[in-house]
């Protein structure tokens, strides 16, 4: 008996997120279900042996329900959000598409599955927390000024007039990311700046999807420490971008 590959291949990087991927795993492996054609992987990226096996549990009882989800992967050590959907990319089964979402379900699973819904022949799809009629976006004052900050400075720096590069939920078509994926090496949060950088520059257009989203307590950035590393990694985008334009102009 043969099996199609599935047409996307859905990760979800994890760093000590068994407490609030429990309340949005089983939803999103049902609208994966419902949607067809999804095949969803759970990366553990280097937690402690405690909380590896919270999340163990965590699949495997949900695996039973659900065909789509694959077996949990474990990371040795912890390389970054980037780090570990790349790692999970890279097992994309012959899948078409690659796609990653947060685990802590700000992002809901049915605002995964429109996402997912959009796709288009060669293009990325990148959702975008943008306030605007029709959708609603929950932020904390603070989150929203610094991410306009940082996108502010994403643009100017980098010449791209887009207006959200972190959010959450990304849908890229494989053979783009093939033509990229050893240009790429920033593996921390910034490293949706450089694939964006990366597959434009290289032809592969993305759209910008406005979604609901609803900011979960919990997570793991600290505006102070984190944002100086993330202004850090761009600027060195930038500079690796100008190098890989002369080498390849």
């Amino acid at each position: 008996m043969t099996h199609e590959p599935p047409s996307v291949h859905l990760v979800v990087p994890c760093y000590r997120e068994s407490a609030r991927i429990g309340g949005f795993l089983p939803g999103l492996c049902r609208e994966m279900t419902a949607l067809g054609g999804v095949r969803v992987l759970v990366v553990e990226d280097g937690s402690d042996a405690d909380e590896v096996a919270r999340m163990q549990r965590i699949v495997n009882e949900l695996r039973a329900e659900f065909p789509c989800l694959l077996p949990l992967k474990l990371l040795p050590d912890n390389v970054g959000k980037g780090g570990a959907v790349y790692a999970g990319w890279r097992e994309h089964g012959g899948a078409e598409w690659l796609a990653f979402v947060d685990a802590d379900g700000s992002c809901s699973a049915s605002e995964v599955a429109r996402l997912l819904g959009l796709r288009q022949q060669g293009k990325a799809q990148f959702a975008s927390r943008i306030k605007i009629l029709g959708r609603r976006v929950e932020r904390l004052l603070k989150r929203h000024l610094l991410g306009r900050v940082y996108a502010t400075l994403v643009s100017e720096m980098l010449e791209v007039p887009v207006y959200d590069s972190q959010c959450g939920l990304k849908l890229v078509p494989r053979v783009a990311f093939e033509r990229i994926s050893s240009r790429l090496e920033v593996t921390g949060f910034a490293f949706d700046v450089e694939l964006m950088v990366a597959l434009l520059d290289t032809g592969c257009d993305i759209q910008e999807v406005p979604i609901d989203w609803h900011e979960v307590p919990g997570g793991k950035v600290s505006l102070l420490r984190d944002s100086w590393r993330m202004a850090r990694d761009v600027w060195r985008i930038r500079a690796r971008r100008a190098i890989w334009g002369r080498v390849n102009g």
